[in-house]
């Protein structure tokens, strides 16, 4: 650890971690084995940060929120394992509603990406460079967002998907897709990510029909999920598409126009 850091002397600091010159560690801080604090990087009370990570410089981490109605709640930032965070992103603690804003393990956050108070991102997702998220978004396993991506508050994306640069995200994302042009719609599914991850032709032909029901036979949702759940086969990815709309209240994306 270098001598021109401060670090308080109340932090956790695991073994073999490197802390470079003129980073500040505060109070309430955990950082695990094995990671990589670059120089000028800036780590507030209640950060988490997990094993194997790197995080470079300019990034601050656990600021408080910005949220008017933060009223001084102990929370946390939380990072998981192996999740690189790139230069000069900012991570918000979380606020009364979460308790924490959390990322993953496995994760890549390239730099000036912005994660709001009480959002929870999951594993292996990556965050293209100057990102914006808004407080209170979900972004499950497995997610890429490239660059310039601005998503509103409460907005959930699941799992598997891919969104396009630039796009701005006002709706829920559905498992499994692709998301692109303004406003944001389908524009198919994403077969590259998933054969990458090891899904067979004939689950992601399954997968694309339950979307050809719900986005190109002009149907509307409730119609179109009632035919989905009688007529596809039964498949944990069917049940992971059906909860998921059903759970989106605020509503999910549209269809090509």
């Amino acid at each position: 650890m270098s001598q021109l850091s401060y670090i308080h002397t109340n932090a956790k600091i695991g073994k073999d971690v490197i802390i470079e010159p003129f980073s500040t560690i505060y109070d309430d801080v955990e950082i695990g084995d094995n990671t990589w604090i670059g120089p000028n990087v800036t780590i507030f009370p209640g950060a988490r940060i997990g094993k194997n990570c790197r995080i470079f410089p300019g990034a601050v981490i656990s600021a408080i929120p910005q949220d008017l109605k933060f009223n001084g709640e102990i929370t946390t930032a939380e990072i998981g394992d192996n999740t690189t965070i790139r230069e000069c992103v900012t991570i918000n603690r979380g606020t009364v509603d979460k308790m924490k804003t959390a990322i993953g393990s496995n994760c890549l956050v390239m730099a000036y990406a912005h994660l709001a108070h009480d959002c929870i991102i999951g594993n292996n997702v990556v965050i293209a460079n100057s990102v914006n998220l808004a407080g209170h978004v979900e972004i499950e396993d497995y997610t890429i967002l490239e660059g310039l991506v601005a998503i509103q508050q409460f907005v959930k994306i699941g799992a598997h998907t891919f969104i396009t640069g630039g796009s701005l995200v006002r709706k829920n994302v559905p498992p499994f897709t692709k998301a692109a042009r303004e406003p944001l719609q389908y524009i198919g599914i994403n077969a590259i990510g998933m054969r990458r991850r090891g899904f067979d032709n004939d689950r992601i032909a399954e997968i694309e029909d339950i979307y050809r029901i719900l986005y190109l036979k002009g149907l509307n949702v409730t119609n179109a999920l009632a035919i989905i759940e009688q007529e596809a086969p039964f498949s944990l990815e069917k049940e992971q598409i059906l909860n998921f709309i059903r759970e989106s209240k605020n509503g999910i994306m549209r269809g090509v126009s």
